[in-house]
């Protein structure tokens, strides 16, 4: 592989520069903005492994502002890779920018050393709710409120249990990736998962010693801590001897899924080939219609783009919920949370949280499903401030659970 300084030289090359992306780039499509679009972006990466631009404040924002959704590599006709990319740019800049004051702080400490690590993530939340309250009441600045307006109002703490058997014939070993942040905020919605499983006819274990999948190191540029999880996880993931690694977190599925690529090697290949999301084990079993009220569905950006599962989660809604089901106009549009981006880019985040808000209310559904929780609490979030409370915001396992009455 030829190498441009940081960069995969046939890669970046890949891009003529057609412009097919465009359309498909969110930021892009609210600035009008060459610099933030893919073909912008891959130009500044390309002049920087070359030496002829350096890392100033008008060259690293662009890339900063970048989601990482990739829907720009569905509409690729070149087949760019352009989320390897991103991830090779944004490991040279960490490197090599030095950052200050609030930008620093959140990205060395808050997404590299707190949120990754569940222990930690706990201890940091003990004073969320007292911050809070004193926060909706006027006493914390904007833009320390505002993160915290994200956090799902209240969270399931209560254990896993470390196995659990299937219901009626056996189709299979599970092992459940439990994660970071969906380990400490969204436990239910794990339990939600494993029940779905043993219904559809699957063993489900939580290995121990697993971790973080790496993802928001990787996005945030620190690829040797995600290299460093990832090969845990292979480990874990490979003493367990589980059929299947099942992820319930879009982001995190899509990183597992490239742990081969990663890693380098055949037993993080064989790991990254036997990861799958829920949606697709459960994509093969008939689902009762339910009465429901009307329900739509949001795209999770690396399910949609990067693992390209598009239809299977509307097929099972659809299953559900019969005619209740409607398109959401731009569903796979990101809604700006894009793992850590709606902290360390809040006003992009915001003005595209507002646009996801719109197409919600226009559909006229009183639900809104999901597949990762970052979404979900951007999205909740959003329709807080929009005053529109009537709408709901739900992981697809937990409201399969609740229409099927798995409880």
């Amino acid at each position: 592989m030829s190498v441009m300084g940081f960069l995969d030289e046939h890669a970046a090359r890949a891009c003529i520069h057609c412009g097919l992306c465009l359309g498909s780039c969110p930021t892009y499509r609210e600035t009008g903005d060459e610099n933030e679009s893919p073909r912008g972006r891959i130009w500044l990466m390309r002049q920087l492994a070359a030496g002829r631009l350096s890392l100033t404040a008008g060259v690293v924002g662009p890339l900063d502002r970048c989601l990482g959704c990739r829907a720009c590599e569905v509409a690729c006709p070149s087949g760019v890779a352009y989320g390897a990319l991103l991830e090779q740019t944004r490991a040279y800049v960490e490197r090599g920018y030095r950052r200050r004051g609030w930008q620093w702080w959140l990205r060395r400490v808050l997404i590299d050393e707190v949120l990754p690590y569940p222990q930690r993530l706990r201890v940091a939340l003990w004073p969320v709710g007292l911050a809070r309250w004193w926060g909706r009441r006027g006493g914390l600045p904007a833009w320390l409120r505002e993160p915290m307006e994200l956090l799902p109002e209240r969270w399931d703490d209560a254990p896993l249990p470390a196995e659990s058997p299937a219901c009626g014939p056996r189709r299979g070993r599970v092992g459940l990736l439990t994660g970071c942040v969906m380990s400490v905020l969204f436990r239910g919605t794990h339990r939600a998962t494993m029940r779905l499983l043993n219904w559809a006819g699957y063993d489900v274990v939580v290995p121990e010693g697993q971790v973080c999948c790496g993802a928001l190191h990787a996005h945030n540029g620190n690829l040797v801590q995600a290299r460093h999880l990832a090969r845990r996880n292979v480990a874990v993931f490979v003493q367990s001897g589980v059929d299947w690694v099942v992820v319930n977190a879009a982001g995190c599925g899509a990183m597992m899924k490239e742990y081969g690529h990663l890693l380098g090697d055949e037993e993080a290949m064989r790991v990254a080939g036997r990861v799958r999301d829920l949606v697709e084990l459960l994509a093969t079993r008939e689902f009762p219609q339910q009465g429901t009220k009307r329900v739509t569905y949001h795209e999770a950006c690396h399910l949609s783009h990067a693992q390209r599962i598009r239809q299977q989660p509307r097929e099972l809604l659809r299953a559900v919920a019969g005619r209740q089901f409607v398109e959401l106009p731009e569903s796979d549009t990101c809604c700006g949370s894009a793992g850590s981006y709606n902290l360390t880019e809040p006003d992009m985040a915001r003005r595209l949280q507002q646009r996801k808000v719109e197409n919600i209310l226009r559909s006229g559904a009183c639900v809104v499903v999901t597949t990762n929780p970052g979404c979900q609490m951007q999205i909740e979030a959003g329709l807080r401030r929009a005053g529109a409370r009537h709408v709901r915001v739900q992981h697809l396992a937990d409201y399969l659970v609740e229409r099927l009455r798995l409880r």
